[in-house]
């Protein structure tokens, strides 16, 4: 068994999104910015990954990010497994502003966050960034500690199980 992480974002030259992931990892997956192009790419993703970060954006943000404990879809809620806590000291720690959110966006992301969760058994996790415009160059440098430090201690004590995050 291997261990594995995807980041998701979203297409576009000027979606924060893109960028992140993009510079994050090799291993990434950018969605289609249309719902029903959305469905298929998620039916498309293996189902071997272990934990899923999908990153969105939300224009309302500007010096801060958000994770969303839960997505909503026709009334019913599905909520991510991953401690959202945690992560959310673990991106403070690394110098971002971090809240957490107990209520669905209505958006976009929340559609993607919604098949993501019901494909991973809850194994995923949406965070919120700012537009291009407010997003800063180091935040990269700083998604990559936090995630790095989540990554290492979910991998302590598997031994003999592969980091397929290595390069972050």
């Amino acid at each position: 068994m291997r261990n594995k992480m995807l980041f998701v974002g979203f297409k576009g030259k000027k979606n924060s999104s893109a960028l992140l992931v993009s510079a994050l990892s090799p291993q990434h997956y950018l969605l289609t910015n249309s719902f029903a192009g959305l469905r298929k790419d998620v039916e498309e993703l293996s189902p071997d990954y272990e934990e899923i970060w999908l990153f969105g954006v939300d224009k309302s943000l500007v010096d801060s990010i958000r994770i969303e404990r839960v997505a909503e879809k026709d009334g019913a809620l599905r909520s991510t497994t991953l401690d959202v806590e945690d992560l959310a000291a673990r991106f403070s720690g690394a110098g971002l502003k971090a809240t957490v959110a107990s209520h669905p966006t209505k958006y976009f992301c929340n559609e993607a966050y919604w098949h993501l969760l019901g494909k991973y058994a809850g194994k995923a996790v949406l965070i919120h960034l700012p537009t291009i415009k407010h997003f800063e160059e180091e935040w990269i440098s700083k998604v990559k500690e936090a995630s790095r430090s989540v990554w290492l201690i979910t991998c302590k004590g598997r031994a003999g199980h592969e980091i397929q995050s290595s390069h972050l």
